[in-house]
């Protein structure tokens, strides 16, 4: 089997959900649901060291970094971003990628993997708000600070918490099919596949909470999304001219009037796409983007996938 040898390095300081990730996908047994087994292991430079996180726990592991020489996955669900990792930890990682093995890293992680130089001029994903600290440090990584994760060789990172989920069903699915991914996906309740190049979130703008003269215009807007706007005729409603309400909606937005409109209308498309069984060509037409063609565009502008495959992740039941 391509993938059975797991193993995972634990780092300071400890992220308890994103270990808990890389745990659920491959440290649970759940053969009994047709997945084969992996051989699992957690282990750390020192295993004497205790881990501490919030709450008054500490993780402490049996194994040491020579338990990673033979390993198909060397998985890392946390890492320093402050302080460099210990090169014992770098050495491990270096040589793990120098043999083909997969190595994943979910979150902060991205910050072991650039240092250890494995993502040097490729996509590195990591958590939005760590973005600008990882491409300030590490200025030969192209840091893609929307991508849940990314795949360069065998270098899988990702962004945190859930996109971690993401990233280790991905290197599943790649290595022993859709089915055992879609097996463990059902366990845990999640979405058995979200794209890689899905964006981490969406800046949906909001509805000033203030009652100036624009939050009733906003709102008027709003309810109005299936219409047919310009500026000329926005500014018109508002009873001001183009330049002052151009000026006015950026203050208060922070984007011109097209742009909000349609960040409202992609906004709206996922609702539809979401709770109803209209054709694609019916959202566009109701949110106000006229075609199908139109609405793929600023969809995946907006949220980074198309608008059939939003829905097929995320259809209610």
């Amino acid at each position: 089997m391509a993938l059975h040898r797991v193993r995972v390095i634990l780092q300071a300081p400890l992220a308890p959900f994103e270990l808990g990730v890389v745990h659920e996908v491959f440290g649970v047994d759940r053969t009994d649901d047709g997945v084969p087994a992996f051989d699992y292991q957690v282990c750390a430079e020192d295993p004497l060291e205790t881990f501490a996180v919030s709450g008054g726990v500490g993780v402490t592991s049996r194994f040491d970094l020579t338990s990673c020489a033979d390993a198909d996955l060397v998985a890392l669900p946390s890492g320093p971003m402050h302080t460099p990792p210990s090169p014992a930890v770098l050495s491990t990682v270096r040589a793990a990628a120098e043999r083909g093995a997969y190595v994943i890293a979910v979150c902060t992680a991205a910050f072991t993997v650039a240092a250890a130089g494995l993502v040097d001029g490729r996509a590195c994903a990591t958590h939005w708000r760590y973005a600008d600290a990882l491409r300030e440090r590490f200025p030969d990584v192209d840091v893609d600070a929307d991508a849940l994760y990314t795949q360069s060789g065998k270098v899988v990172t990702s962004a945190g918490t859930a996109a971690g989920i993401d990233a280790c069903l991905h290197v599943v699915r790649a290595e022993l099919g859709h089915t055992v991914a879609g097996r463990i996906a059902r366990r845990m309740v999640v979405a058995p596949r979200r794209a890689g190049g899905q964006r981490q979130f969406l800046e949906r703008p909001l509805l000033p909470a203030t009652s100036t003269g624009l939050a009733h215009l906003l709102e008027w807007l709003d309810d109005r999304l299936a219409e047919q706007h310009t500026v000329a005729s926005i500014a018109r409603r508002a009873q001001v001219s183009p330049r002052t309400l151009l000026r006015r909606f950026h203050d208060e937005t922070g984007v011109t009037p097209i742009a909000w409109l349609t960040l409202r209308r992609v906004t709206l498309a996922q609702e539809l796409l979401e709770q109803s069984t209209l054709s694609v060509e019916e959202v566009a037409r109701r949110v106000g983007l006229g075609s199908a063609a139109l609405l793929r565009h600023h969809f995946q502008a907006q949220v980074g996938v198309s608008p059939t495959q939003y829905r097929r992740q995320f259809r209610s039941s």
